[in-house]
């Protein structure tokens, strides 16, 4: 699966509540199915495995089975890396012009900013 294909999967699974709903509970640790079910009563068991599936190939749910329990364990790393790649360079963007207005309005000068966002 190329990047591109990656980051789809992941902004797909990252864009329905219930999935994100489902990532806040496995944040708290591990959780079988079951547990998962119950936490969210709006949604039928079906429903969760749909979403589970789908967390499950974007990266973000690693699936541990003991016995006849069904253990869904968070991957982070996959977050990590759309941070690291959309949200950090961003983010570093909007501080510098912050600081950079900040300047300005305490010097009473116009702002001069580089209007090329990071790479």
């Amino acid at each position: 699966m190329s990047i591109e294909d990656q980051d789809d999967a992941l902004f797909k699974a990252l864009g329905h509540r219930a999935r994100r709903q489902l990532l806040d509970l496995l944040k708290e640790g591990p959780k079988t199915t079951g547990a998962l079910c119950e936490a969210l009563p709006q949604l039928d068991r079906c429903t969760v495995m749909q979403h589970l599936r789908v967390l499950e190939a974007a990266g973000l749910v690693v699936v541990e089975r003991r016995g006849r329990e069904r253990w869904n364990h968070l991957d982070a790393l996959p977050i990590h890396a759309l941070h690291e790649r959309w949200i950090g360079p961003y983010a570093a963007y909007a501080a510098t012009m912050l600081g950079a207005l900040k300047q300005a309005a305490e010097d009473s000068q116009p702002l001069k900013h580089d209007r090329t966002l990071p790479e």
